[in-house]
Order: structure tokens, then C-alpha cells, then sequence
């Protein structure tokens, strides 16, 4: 019995100590919003403009279809973004919208940003994670 007893108790020591050996990894995996240069990697023709740190694009079929009410003007197009410029893109800045374009909000959704400029009428969508 006692040598039983002397097994068991080796056993549980051994596997405490291979237990306590394990390196646990923890990943921690986070998501941020696109930015401008990743959106034109992945269509080098996208029409988009940055507001707030969110990168909106228009052409949208389904946003394009939404019956939108233009709201509060929040600013204009401030710089336009070129491919050749070593510039990064920011707030007010767009690469297809002359500068002065209008900017508003919209009244029935807050990820939509409505744009006026030469009698045209565009809807932008944030292209945000999560």
C-alpha cells in the first residue's frame, strides 16, 4: 500500500512539474479601420475621401439605392490626394473630389456622408471594422 501510495504521489509531482512547463501563448488579435493606401491597393480606381480618420467610398450599389436626407454641412474638401504625391492621406482630403466640395452628414444614418459639388449629389459609406 505504501508503495502504491509513493507511486501515485510521483505521478501527480511528475505531472505538476510538466504541466507548470507548458508555455501558454496567448494572441491578442485587434482590428483597426482601413486606411486610403489599402483601400487603393485593392481598387486602384475607388473614389474616396478621408473624414474624422475614416476613409469613405462612394459607388456603392446598395448605399447608392438608399433614400438619404442631407443634414448638418460639416466642412469641405480641403486637398486633393495624387498616387505620385509622397503625401499621406487626412482629414478633408479626397482623391477624385475637387477642393471646396461640400460636406454633410445625413440624417438616417451616421456612416454615410453626403457630397455636393457642380449640381452632383454623392453618398459616401465609412469603411469601418467591426
Amino acid at each position: 500500500m505504501m508503495k502504491k501510495n509513493i507511486v501515485v504521489f510521483m505521478l501527480m509531482v511528475c505531472i505538476f512539474n510538466l504541466s507548470g512547463c507548458v508555455k501558454t501563448e496567448i494572441k491578442t488579435v485587434t482590428s483597426k479601420n482601413p486606411d486610403a493606401e489599402e483601400v487603393l491597393n485593392l481598387d486602384k480606381n475607388a473614389d474616396i475621401l478621408q473624414w474624422e480618420k475614416i476613409i469613405y467610398k462612394t459607388d456603392i450599389e446598395w448605399v447608392n439605392e438608399l433614400k438619404l436626407t442631407k443634414n448638418e454641412s460639416v466642412g469641405e474638401i480641403t486637398e486633393v490626394f495624387s498616387n505620385d504625391s509622397s503625401k499621406s492621406f487626412k482629414d478633408g482630403m479626397a482623391n477624385k473630389l475637387p477642393i471646396g466640395t461640400k460636406i454633410y452628414t445625413t440624417k438616417e444614418r451616421d456612416d454615410v456622408l453626403i457630397v455636393e459639388y457642380n449640381g452632383k449629389v454623392k453618398h459616401y459609406l465609412a469603411l469601418t471594422e467591426g
